[in-house]
């Protein structure tokens, strides 16, 4: 007898994860797909199509068909899900006949956002699609108590979004949504480089900059990293040095940003709530979450406990891969 299996997927601007309930992760793969534009055909999906970024021939380009969250290329996202979602099936050993599939949009989604998601999902192959919001997903997988009426606080800092939700009882309470996340940390951090040096870096060199030296607004003792990338005005291969000072100034803007929408949520707290927020604090998800002093410096500016989600990468995948059993308690999300 063929089990009908359940998966959940991370559609994430940066990376997109699926989740089976037999493997746990069976795929983690950039949201990155190759296309050759003379016959318009996908040459490669995922990790081998980031691989290209910024090194292919011109008639090869390598696209993100998803951004701030959702889909801005659908076919194209329609057939990087067919991919993943097969390559998920082989690697997690369940069957290929149509899956349950729970899939998280970004709480400040439009229907039509939503609608676009559901029915990539679909042409993937998916027999059965629910749609959760994603601070939701973030909250489950970071193993909160979603389903009960006590405070959650989940601030998820993805690749496109950052959200940051109060989640009581299977709902969201209160919420703001920002389109700020890892991918304009990079985007600063390209900007600064070009400015500052008249050095051109890629998108890889960006993000790899930001994991190594990238730094939250607070006191550290200073880190250094060499740098190459193109002169501007030679033209030529040139080497640089930067240092986490000058990185956390270029990141400042948009960390600010953050934390207002972080503040902005709390306010928005109903007072019956706010007491078990001082006693649990806020959870912290996704990959922005990662930059160096990012829960001590949020919990310096908010005055409560900031705790990382203990896999805040995978957080929001595991969490739509649990979702299943919690569905019917959850408030269904409009498509």
């Amino acid at each position: 007898m063929i089990v009908q299996a359940e998966i959940g997927i991370d559609l994430g601007t940066a990376n997109t994860l699926v989740y089976s309930k037999n493997k746990g992760i069976a795929l983690n793969e950039p949201s990155v797909v190759a296309i050759d534009t003379a016959t318009k055909k996908v040459v490669a999906v995922g990790t081998e199509a980031k691989e290209m970024i910024g090194k292919t021939p011109e008639k090869i380009i390598a696209v993100r068909p998803l951004k701030d969250g959702v889909i801005a290329d659908f076919d194209i996202t329609s057939e990087m899900l067919v991919q993943l979602m097969k390559k998920a099936m082989r690697s997690g050993g369940f069957s290929l006949r149509k899956p349950n599939v729970v899939v998280c949009t970004p709480s400040g989604a439009t229907s039509a956002e939503r609608r676009a998601i559901h029915e990539a999902v679909r042409n993937a192959g998916a027999k059965k699609v629910h749609i959760i919001e994603e601070p939701v997903a973030a909250a489950i997988g970071a193993g909160l108590p979603v389903d009960e009426p006590i405070a959650n606080v989940v601030v998820d800092i993805g690749g496109g979004t950052s959200e940051v939700a109060i989640i009581s009882y299977g709902g969201i309470v209160a919420c703001h949504s920002l389109r700020i996340g890892g991918d304009r940390f990079d985007e600063h951090i390209i900007h600064h480089v070009r400015k500052a040096y008249n050095i051109l870096i890629g998108e890889r060199t960006a993000e790899r900059i930001k994991m190594e030296i990238g730094h939250a607004l607070i006191e550290h003792d200073k880190l250094e990293m060499e740098v190459r990338g193109r002169d501007l005005v030679t033209g030529l291969p040139s080497t640089i040095t930067l240092n986490s000072f000058e990185i956390r100034d270029c990141l400042k803007e948009s960390l600010i940003h953050i934390l207002e929408t972080v503040r902005k949520t709390l306010e928005d707290c109903p007072a019956e709530l706010s007491g078990d927020i001082v006693d649990r604090g806020v959870v912290l998800t996704g990959g922005g979450s990662l930059l160096s002093g990012m829960q001590e410096w949020l919990s310096k500016e908010i005055s409560v406990p900031v705790h990382l989600a203990p896999n805040p990468l995978e957080s929001v995948a595991v969490g739509t891969g649990k979702a299943l059993k919690y569905i019917n308690k959850l408030h269904p999300v409009a498509k």
